[in-house]
């Protein structure tokens, strides 16, 4: 098979994909979903199900009225939308600085999952209450790290540079960098190119590109790991074509990713995602963590990448490139101040 650049920076891609593999990957001789193009997952649903929702599955007038009291951008109600409930502060208020973005800001989708024709109320599909089902009591000292309070108001620590969010500091879209991604409050769009030995997803957040050797079988991929010492951001993946669907398997993520992370694993654990052409604008994406150090049991989300055609955009995170020395600069001044 003859494959063409379509861009000049898949070429960039496709150049550090092959620096970064442990080993060649072998070509593929069997059929498989064509995925290429660019995509979007945007939409209001969440991993886990809302609380008073029952169903995994509503109709387009119930979807309606949960997606409009879902909070945006940490503000409950929706969009700014002059209702007295989600206005956006007033500059001397005592709110102002207490909430995230407004209207303006945000792309997250205007409705809920649509999965294969259905509307969807969580991503998660097992178990069947939509909930992720951690141990109360892991069995390892793994602490999961929260910087929403940090968002909301702007407050936290700043001892150095590690203290930020890996967003914060533009190194990586936790959520939707993968593995596992998912939508948020932006950018929630993704190019997929496809090659004899290599796909890859170039993330529009951050612009991570998650580049997969891809194998004859799942035995070969396996075979061909990198070392476990290399824990990298968005981890160790290898992927196969399977019964009409790319199959996607990783292990060995960056700590730090996975502390931050809503679908983490531990150096034990794994994610498997599948990839499916469902229609000519829908691919099904489906994904299952496992990890008995974490969970109760594995359990599995799936929602719909949907063709939009065009081009990606640079994503540049001058916010984080800017406030970084800020940030830093504020806090050893307080410090000084207060001795």
């Amino acid at each position: 098979m003859t494959y063409q650049l379509k861009h000049p920076a898949q070429i960039g891609s496709l150049l550090l994909c092959s620096a970064l593999a442990c080993s060649a990957a072998l070509a593929q001789n069997i059929a498989r979903p064509d995925l290429e193009g660019v995509w979007s997952n945007a939409s209001l649903t969440n991993l886990t199900r809302r609380a008073g929702v029952d169903t995994l599955v509503v109709t387009a007038e119930e979807a309606q009225a949960i997606a409009a009291a879902i909070p945006i951008g940490g503000i409950e109600g929706g969009f700014d939308e002059d209702d007295g409930v989600n206005n956006t502060p007033e500059a001397g208020g005592d709110d102002f600085g207490a909430r995230a973005y407004n209207h303006f800001w945000v792309d997250p989708g205007s409705n809920l999952a649509m999965v294969k024709g259905e509307y969807r109320t969580s991503y998660i599909v097992n178990p069947e209450n939509g909930q992720v089902p951690r141990l109360e009591n892991p069995t390892t000292d793994y602490q999961r790290t929260s910087f929403g309070s940090r968002y909301v108001t702007g407050i936290g620590n700043a001892d150095g540079p590690e203290a930020l969010p890996l967003s914060e500091r533009c190194i990586l879209s936790e959520g939707k960098a993968g593995p596992a991604m998912q939508s948020g409050l932006y950018n929630n769009n993704y190019e997929f190119v496809q090659t004899d030995d290599y796909v890859m997803i170039n993330v529009e957040q951050m612009h991570d590109a998650r580049i997969i050797p891809i194998f004859a079988s799942a035995a070969e991929a396996r075979a061909n790991r990198r070392p476990e010492v290399l824990r990298q951001y968005m981890g160790d993946s290898v992927g196969w074509y399977e019964d009409d669907a790319l199959v996607v398997e990783t292990i060995n993520v960056n700590p730090q990713q996975m502390q931050q992370s809503s679908t983490a694993i531990t150096k034990n654990g794994k994610v498997t995602e599948r990839f499916t052409r469902y229609s000519d604008s829908e691919i099904v994406y489906r994904f299952t963590v496992e990890d008995s150090d974490l969970y109760s049991q594995p359990w599995t989300a799936e929602l719909s990448f949907y063709d939009i055609g065009g081009q990606l955009y640079e994503y540049a995170c001058h916010e984080g490139n800017y406030s970084m020395p800020g940030t830093l600069a504020g806090a050893r001044r307080l410090e000084a101040e207060q001795k």
